[in-house]
């Protein structure tokens, strides 16, 4: 079946099937009114083990009719003003050009002549990027895919730096409110199952610096050997910025490696108004950014970037290419060109128009706490470091935290299944609350408003039903 492979006699069939599947996308995305998946009689799971892949059905619009029915009917809300839910932003057109061109071309950068303009073109990318972080001249770094790959390279790279054979030494501090990759992070390297010292927070969800000095300070007395800080500029949970030039200070004075997840307030680096928020970071060892979360990229888009260069590993440059960068110990023969999605924004777009775009969001958010700062029917945790908002419905008369609990997720899944909107929760402490990540520049404060109403009437629904009639 040669027809379906793409080369110079194909071309015209491939221009035929990728429009039909560009035209299926944008219907789709274009009917889509439910901010949750679709629930039908007939769910996907059933039909998904009735598929027999040994009998191909020859032909692209039957595939996309079938993957309609079992995927894209349940995936395209998201690209809805009220998928409120999670760190996950919708893609620019032009990152999507991106992808369908490298999706195409589809050449690993450790090939040799047709990955010389993908290798320059991610080396300018993190160029660019270090230079947004103000890491100097000597900076470096790599893309590297999603999951906790990024946290793994930046502590390897800690790991390297310390010099000591004797993995219970040593120590990672990071804070309670970030990311859990960095325990993920710590076992894949071989740490002890006390490796990870949690620093407490502040009431704003940002790491306490004299906590940190203190857990330092024991742990030079007891003679461990901290590796690396972690920092977080922007939880997962309240969208919180470490105190970052307190902490560089801190870790300056101890010769501890200083690591700050940036990966969702990266979007500030291309912010004409709101950089100064990441103030700081400058003096990060290593940082790590998802261009996914807050660049407005596909998933996957993600990069790590250090200090000082030479503590990458030196791979061997092939013929005709400059020397492909490669983190940590980590030798990856065919990786993905995942920096065209970024460089296709950056030269269509602009990096103002991105940090405008967050800005929005971020501006959205803060609205959003107004809101609910003002309505008594919620209490809201803390003003909004980015784009996040963490509250909770609270009913007019007393009632037992359980049942409050209860309320607040039952007026979640109600929205979820009605398809009103998506929203999601946490927990803070032993309680319950709600979740607004904002990440998409069309939603409203009307929506915002639309959505807390409609919180509120589910909740004060399940408590009467279970107490009685509340007010």
């Amino acid at each position: 079946m040669r027809s379906h492979l793409l080369h110079d006699t194909t071309t015209e069939r491939y221009r035929r099937s990728v429009t039909e599947g560009i035209e299926r996308v944008a219907t789709r995305a274009a009917t889509t009114g439910r901010q949750s998946p679709a629930r039908t009689p007939e769910p996907p799971a059933p039909r998904l083990a009735a598929i027999d892949l040994d009998r191909p059905l020859g032909d692209t619009g039957l595939a996309l009719d079938e993957l309609d029915g079992i995927y894209l009917r349940d995936t395209l809300s998201f690209r809805r003003p009220r998928y409120l839910a999670h760190l996950h932003c919708p893609v620019v057109i032009p990152a999507a050009v991106g992808e369908a061109v490298l999706a195409a071309v589809d050449s690993p950068l450790a090939t040799r002549d047709p990955s010389a303009g993908g290798a320059l073109i991610e080396r300018r990318l993190i160029d660019w990027t270090a230079g947004r972080l103000g890491l100097g001249p000597a900076a470096d770094g790599v893309f590297t895919g999603g999951g906790t790959r990024s946290t793994v390279q930046a502590l390897t790279l800690a790991l390297a730096r310390t010099g000591d054979g004797d993995p219970a030494r040593l120590r990672v501090l990071a804070s309670e409110a970030g990311h859990f990759g960095v325990r993920t992070a710590a076992g894949q390297l071989g740490l002890g199952p006390d490796a990870v010292i949690t620093v407490p927070g502040d009431p704003d969800g940002r790491m306490r610096v004299l906590a940190l000095a203190r857990e330092l300070a024991r742990c030079e007395r007891a003679g461990l050997l901290p590796m690396a800080v972690v920092a977080t500029a922007g939880s997962t949970d309240f969208g919180s910025i470490d105190p970052l030039p307190e902490i560089a200070a801190l870790c300056a004075r101890y010769g501890v490696w200083l690591h700050v997840d940036a990966s969702y307030s990266c979007g500030l680096l291309a912010s004409r108004r709101n950089r100064h928020r990441l103030a700081g970071i400058e003096h990060a060892d290593s940082v790590t950014v998802d261009y996914h979360k807050s660049f407005f990229q596909p998933v996957g888009s993600r990069a790590v970037l250090v200090r000082d260069g030479s503590v990458l590993r030196p791979a061997t440059p092939l013929p005709g290419l400059p020397a492909p960068r490669g983190a940590g110990r980590e030798a990856r023969t065919a990786r993905r060109f995942d920096a065209l999605t970024l460089w296709m924004t950056l030269r269509v777009m602009g990096a103002d128009a991105v940090g405008d775009l967050f800005d929005e969001v971020c501006d959205l958010a803060t609205e959003g706490w107004r809101l609910l700062d003002a309505d008594p029917r919620f209490e809201v945790l803390m003003e909004p470091a980015l784009s996040t908002l963490v509250f909770r419905y609270l009913p007019p008369v007393v009632t037992g935290p359980a049942d409050i609990d209860r309320a607040n997720l039952h007026a979640r899944k109600a929205l979820f299944d009605s398809g009103d909107a998506v929203l999601a929760d946490t927990k803070v402490g032993a309680r319950r609350y709600l979740k607004l990540t904002l990440l998409d520049p069309a939603t409203t404060p009307a929506d915002l408003g639309a959505v807390l109403d409609l919180i509120s009437r589910h909740a004060e629904r399940y408590l009467a039903e279970r107490l009685g009639p509340i007010g």
